[in-house]
């Protein structure tokens, strides 16, 4: 399945453009304050290439030039760091309880962001409304004297591989929707690169590409939340997302668990989300829509059926962790989605599941990392920044 973000046309100029910028931009982001030679070094490209593309990068505000290399003896280099004062990036999610803005810039740092917990309607009013959130949020003062490098929008739904086409959101209601399209419609004055992608995958893309220091080779990030998601990274300079050939790769929500169980959003029975998902737990527990999950349940601690209700579903949680390392075996797992702010009562269960499990069919003791953000209420609308990002490398 081809890369949205990697140049395709093997063997031409631009193409081997492209390669080495990006390739010298993910140096720099994962090793700041290298040299032009040392960037050679940790490259591989001759010396001559790399000062032609970083005097580009220079110029267009993508790297700064920081001190003096010190050395025994020859010119001295100076240090290369992403700029991260010329330019942003906006990201968004669409969840099913809310949408979320950011504007970061090139080091991921995030410099505006915006919130509603107002939950989706129809398409056509959510896009209006996110239109004028982003309108709002690039008066934001500390964009004033940015360059817009695009936008990034995170859908809870699988999105067609070739085209930013939602397939799907059945926890909306939402079928074969163009989105992008839709924001169109509402004159929004936002340069750059516009794209949309599933929100899991965008969290993922975001987790891989903005991780402090060397990425492993892969990760799987699974989202809990209303619904449940997962999205997969791997590769080097240019990150690749796993889409499958109909866009539903990573929806392991809707694999089937229990075989003629209760019925799913999506139209199945038994599947995951019927064990473990935000909706469940509400029709289990008797938490109105318009709730805070995570604020009820709190108050509600002591229940021995609350209790209940999340160790079973802590275990769920930890059998699709064993799924996906068995079936994928990624490098790191991370869990995130609004679901971790259940905290201990839901994590404790998934973690000692996967921990006892992990090793049982190569039964070595090996340990797959398991991170786990407690807050992840901007992770999917970050990630979405960072696949906009990812893009404008490439086409710059």
């Amino acid at each position: 399945m081809p890369n949205a973000f990697t140049p395709q046309a093997a063997g031409d100029l631009n193409y081997l453009k492209s390669l080495n910028r990006s390739t010298i931009l993910a140096t720099v982001r994962r090793h700041p304050g290298l040299s032009r030679a040392d960037i050679a070094t940790h490259t591989g490209l001759t010396k001559a290439t790399v000062g032609g593309v970083v005097q580009v990068l220079l110029a267009r505000g993508w790297l700064r030039e920081g001190e003096l290399h010190a050395r025994g003896g020859g010119r001295p280099g100076r240090a290369l760091y992403l700029d991260g004062s010329r330019h942003f990036m906006l990201g968004t999610e669409v969840g099913v309880k809310g949408l979320r803005l950011v504007a970061c810039n090139l080091q991921g740092d995030v410099l505006a962001q915006q919130q509603s917990e107002q939950a989706p309607t129809s398409p056509e009013a959510t896009a209006a409304r996110l239109a004028g959130m982003l309108t709002d949020l690039c008066r934001s003062p500390d964009l004033q004297s940015r360059t817009c490098l695009g936008l990034g929008v995170a859908l809870p739904g699988p999105v067609k591989p070739d085209a930013p086409v939602l397939r799907l959101a059945p926890n909306l209601g939402w079928v074969d929707v163009e989105f992008l399209d839709l924001l169109r419609q509402q004159s929004l004055e936002i340069a750059g690169s516009w794209l949309l992608d599933n929100e899991a995958n965008a969290a993922a893309f975001g987790e891989f590409y903005f991780f402090d220091g060397t990425p492993p080779e892969s990760i799987a990030y699974l989202c809990a939340s209303s619904g449940i998601g997962c999205g997969v990274v791997s590769g080097d300079n240019f990150p690749f997302i796993s889409r499958g050939a109909q866009g539903l790769f990573g929806e392991i929500g809707h694999t089937v668990l229990q075989p003629g169980g209760a019925p799913c959003h999506c139209g199945n029975r038994g599947c995951a989300e019927t064990l473990v998902s935000g909706w469940k737990l509400r029709e289990q527990l008797d938490v109105a829509a318009d709730a805070s999950l995570s604020e009820a349940l709190a108050r509600r601690g002591d229940e021995p059926r609350v209790k209940a209700s999340l160790a079973q579903a802590g275990e769920a949680l930890g059998w699709l962790l064993l799924n996906l390392h068995h079936t994928l075996n990624p490098a790191m797992l991370i869990l995130g989605g609004s679901l971790t702010r259940l905290g201990e009562p839901l994590i404790a269960p998934a973690l000692a599941y996967f921990e006892a499990h992990q090793n049982g069919l190569l039964r070595q003791p090996l340990s797959i990392p398991v991170k786990v953000i407690g807050d992840s209420t901007f992770t999917a609308a970050r990630g979405a920044a960072a696949e906009v990002m990812a893009r404008a490398a490439v086409e710059l």
